[in-house]
């Protein structure tokens, strides 16, 4: 029985940041009621032309120049023409034969180390419209939202590069990663500013090709791997039983875990693509294209290993402050400029911090920068590093600047937050923590470490976390070597 290894590329369609639709001056604003941002041109109605939006091929050429792609003088759009409710034209704008951009790469991590996907092509497209099934609590009614239909698509199809399920979840966390870094999407996978298909086939170790099966809107990197694990199993399996993979489209059922037919795989053909009509070729300036790329972010890799050469970080910590939140390496650079420790900074960002955006289900630095802009959280840690205030303390300190915006050191003076340095105070305290505790003092000195850990959470209670641990530490271990009274 032949071993079997799967080939799988993926195709990525990200919404670009526009304010206005690909073809028409429409809103894309996100979350409004339906059919409330639509004209005659995304509607498709008779006699409608539609006008390209420059800001989504200045995206799209950002996004080639960050794939390392060759981008075409001259492009065209064409019309892929299919049938489905929320498509109110009965085609695609989309590019077809003469794409924006060509072979290009982007580097990810496989278990040999990091190498080269390949990326195929990448075009501009407008997106559809959305079927919203099971409207109002009705098994039997669809309801067709038009918001979404003529959004500016960047579509960026790889090439069958990938070994794995995990690789290629791997590699569509990269493409997210960059094109939030270079601003042409947000990246918002649960609005569906981010999908990908991933086309999988599986063929004997070293030998040639197998069918290609395509998965279809797949929108998240978790929902991505566990679809192509089960297809790749599903496939495999087939083939030991003696049978053949179909060439077909399928989806993924997340509740499941298993991939169900939706329909025979197309082919070009079945498109009949034609140039449009409405639209002549798009011709790009060289020297225009150079402008673009100069106006280009730094890319997270380069980032990432300027951030742990520059700042002293470890690996671990650049890769979360550019990979995790949105934004976050900036806000972290803008903190250290106001004078924090990188350490520090870096610390702050990814505990305190993240653990508010996560629990806002934030994925933006800006829900948090609002209340606590950079120079703020560089005097909260000032404070803790002047030792002005403890490190609980400054937790506090830090859910009320969350609350109210106010700075660090009002709100530590104002909520008596500011450490506790009168020897005597924290001498009572410890003294007192030692009366009321004799079976953990008892623990102690009959050898157990860890009374003394609990002993000394209790000092830090008594003075409501405003003293220095180490310094409580000290006196408790004064006050327990003296002899029982």
């Amino acid at each position: 029985m032949p071993s079997f290894e799967p080939v799988i590329g993926l195709e990525v369609h990200a919404q670009l940041l526009t304010a206005s639709k690909i073809f028409c001056g429409c809103s894309t604003r996100f979350g409004d009621s339906p059919n409330t941002h639509v004209c005659p041109v995304c509607l498709g109605l008779p006699g409608a032309l539609p006008v390209l939006n420059a800001r989504a091929v200045e995206h799209a050429v950002r996004t080639a120049l960050a794939l390392h792609c060759t981008i075409q003088p001259v492009s065209v759009f064409a019309r892929k023409q299919y049938f489905y409710p929320d498509l109110p034209k009965g085609y695609q704008i989309t590019q077809y034969d003469r794409p924006l951009a060509v072979d290009g790469w982007i580097e990810t991590p496989s278990e040999g180390g990091a190498r080269r996907v390949g990326i195929a092509r990448i075009h501009l497209e407008e997106d559809a419209g959305k079927s919203v099934h099971d409207a109002a609590g009705d098994a039997d009614l669809t309801r067709l939202d038009f918001n979404r239909s003529g959004v500016a698509l960047v579509e960026i199809v790889t090439r069958p590069d990938l070994r794995s399920a995990a690789e290629a979840a791997e590699c569509f966390s990269r493409l997210r990663e960059t094109l939030v870094a270079i601003g042409v999407t947000d990246g918002n996978m649960e609005e569906g500013s981010l999908r990908c298909d991933a086309n999988v086939s599986v063929r004997p170790a070293g030998g040639a090709g197998g069918v290609k099966v395509e998965v279809k809107n797949l929108n998240s990197f978790r929902h991505l791997q566990r679809a192509l694990a089960h297809e790749i199993a599903r496939q495999v399996e087939t083939l030991e039983a003696g049978g053949h993979v179909v060439a077909e489209t399928r989806l993924f059922d997340p509740a499941s875990g298993r991939t169900a037919a939706l329909r025979g795989k197309e082919e070009a053909h079945d498109y009949r693509y034609v140039p449009e009509p409405d639209l002549p070729p798009l011709v790009l300036d060289e020297a225009w294209i150079e402008a673009v790329g100069a106006t280009l972010a730094e890319l997270p890799d380069a980032r990432r290993d300027r951030l742990a050469r520059q700042y002293g970080l470890t690996e671990y910590d650049a890769e979360v402050l550019t990979k995790r939140f949105r934004g976050a390496a900036d806000y972290f650079e803008a903190t250290v400029r106001e004078g924090a420790p990188p350490k520090a900074a870096a610390n702050w960002i990814l505990g305190e911090i993240g653990r508010a955006l996560n629990e806002q289900g934030a994925h933006d630095i800006a829900a948090v920068s609002g209340r606590v802009p950079p120079a703020r959280l560089a005097g909260l840690v000032r404070l803790v590093e002047d030792g002005r205030v403890s490190g609980p303390a400054a937790k506090d300190v830090f859910l009320h600047m969350l609350a109210t915006g106010l700075g660090a050191a009002e709100i530590a003076d104002r909520e008596g937050l500011v450490r506790l340095d009168d020897e005597a105070a924290l001498s009572q305290a410890v003294r007192a923590v030692v009366a009321v505790n004799p079976k953990a003092v008892a623990d102690y000195r009959a050898g157990k470490r860890k009374a003394f850990g609990f002993l000394v959470g209790q000092a830090m209670k008594a003075t409501g976390g405003r003293a220095d641990p180490e310094r409580l530490a000290r006196l408790l271990e004064a006050a327990l070597a003296e002899p029982p009274s």
